[in-house]
């Protein structure tokens, strides 16, 4: 098997990504049906309307995620999972009855969007980590990519779909699809073999485990660097269901098919991007910051575009950019991060990647519907552009990152903080904290 797919050896992995692929169809079919139902039947064409939705389906992760993590190192994975697969179900059940029955009103989406967002919330966590159970430590850059490429080949057939079916049954129909496509991963969780599964080191309970993540993170600027460059595009410039919506309805006067079709195209290079993504053996902070970057160009590049089909074929570097910042980051976070902590700090990751999305859907929203689309995409490509330049820059000054220049490829080294160095300030702070609980408790004796 090449180098692409060598995590598919693995039967509870073949399992996964399968039982992945189809639940991810139908949560982008979803996706797309929720924001055109929105968009073009309960509101004349507001970009505010659809960009609350979001901002309530993403916000949990905001206020939620922290304790996520502690849950998913708390606990086992696989048994989790499995209700939460059931409670995304029931929530694209209620909201497709409802939509089917011509009972749906502006608040109902708002409704299911937040208790969506919820169980999300919960699931991304424990869906993360859960990586990590199917292959070994030295399969994980690449089963991570994989997963990466299962959700963009959904992406990729998913909103074609979507299109099709709103304009040939209508939205309801597209919201019971996906629920029924939530079996797929539960059959797929149902029938791994437990023998076969990597268990990690479970974190016992105890008091300031949230704290513990982030003093952790602290201690690890390269995560830093990456949480800030890929939550501050998160926010403003990866807001494609929305941003495509605009254009497709408002700047080029299309319908339901044609805006699926935008989702599609943009999955052609998001899902060539996490192909490439699962060949590398190690995924490197410079590839982050300087795929943001590069993410920032494309997308000043679409916003210009004077036409449909000149925009939608910009969807693609926008889409391979995009989805090479994604995977790398979430790579370099987890196979850089101990097991004992991964729950956590993927938790605090997932926060600050999705949780943007609450602050910056609706100033999006906004923008498109007073200033136009075409800005409300300038100016995430803007963001982009000047956070990559700051992250570059606080790379160079941080002085826990040791960089070396060379004339033949790779042209910068990066030097991390090794596990020992790690394992040794960790000690010491610990020891500091006992010293001074040692010495409040002397003063209250006193």
């Amino acid at each position: 098997m090449s180098q692409t797919f060598a995590s598919l050896r693995f039967f509870n992995y073949r399992l996964w990504f399968a039982g992945a692929l189809v639940s991810n169809v139908g949560t982008w079919m979803q996706r797309v049906a929720q924001d055109w139902l929105v968009l073009t039947v309960l509101t004349p064409e507001s970009g505010v309307a659809v960009g609350i939705t979001t901002a309530l389906q993403f916000a949990p992760f905001l206020f939620l995620s922290a304790w996520a993590g502690v849950l998913a190192d708390r606990v086992d994975h696989r048994k989790l999972l499995i209700w939460t697969q059931v409670g995304q179900g029931a929530m694209g059940l209620g909201l497709g009855l409802l939509t089917v029955l011509g009972h749906v009103e502006l608040w109902h989406v708002y409704a299911f969007a937040l208790g969506l967002g919820v169980v999300s919330a919960i699931d991304g966590p424990a869906r993360q980590t859960f990586v990590s159970d199917l292959v070994p430590t030295g399969s994980l850059p690449n089963a991570v990519a994989l997963n990466s490429a299962s959700f963009n080949a959904a992406r990729l057939i998913g909103p074609a779909v979507a299109g099709l079916l709103i304009a040939a049954v209508g939205t309801g129909w597209v919201f019971l699809i996906n629920a029924a496509t939530f079996g797929a991963t539960i059959a797929a969780l149902m029938a791994m073999r437990l023998g076969e599964l990597h268990h990690q080191e479970r974190a016992p309970r105890g008091r300031g485990q949230v704290r513990e993540g982030v003093r952790y993170i602290r201690r690890r600027p390269d995560i830093v660097v990456i949480l800030v460059v890929v939550g501050t595009v998160a926010a403003l410039g990866l807001n494609f269901q929305l941003t495509s919506a605009m254009m497709a309805a408002t700047e080029f006067g299309k319908g339901p098919g044609e805006y699926g079709i935008l989702g599609s195209i943009t999955a052609i290079g998001s899902l060539t991007g996490a192909l490439l993504a699962a060949r590398r053996k190690r995924p490197r902070l410079r590839l982050v910051v300087g795929a943001a970057f590069a993410f920032g160009v494309a997308a000043g590049l679409m916003a210009i575009a004077p036409s449909y089909w000149l925009y939608a074929l910009s969807c693609i570097p926008v889409g391979f950019t995009a989805l090479t910042m994604i995977t790398s980051a979430n790579a370099a976070v987890q196979t850089t991060t101990t097991p004992l902590m991964r729950g956590r700090v993927m938790a605090l990751y997932m926060m600050i990647f999705l949780g943007g999305t609450p602050i910056g859907s609706p100033v999006v929203g906004w923008i498109g519907e007073h200033w136009g689309p075409r800005w409300a995409i300038g100016v995430g490509a803007i963001t982009a552009i000047l956070v990559s330049l700051g992250a570059a820059a606080w790379v160079v000054r941080d002085s826990r990152l040791t960089l070396s220049y060379q004339l033949s490829r790779p042209f910068v080294r990066v030097r991390y903080p090794t596990a020992v160095e790690e394992e040794r300030e960790r000690r010491a702070e610990a020891a500091e904290d006992i010293l001074a609980q040692q010495l409040a408790d002397r003063s209250a004796q006193r």
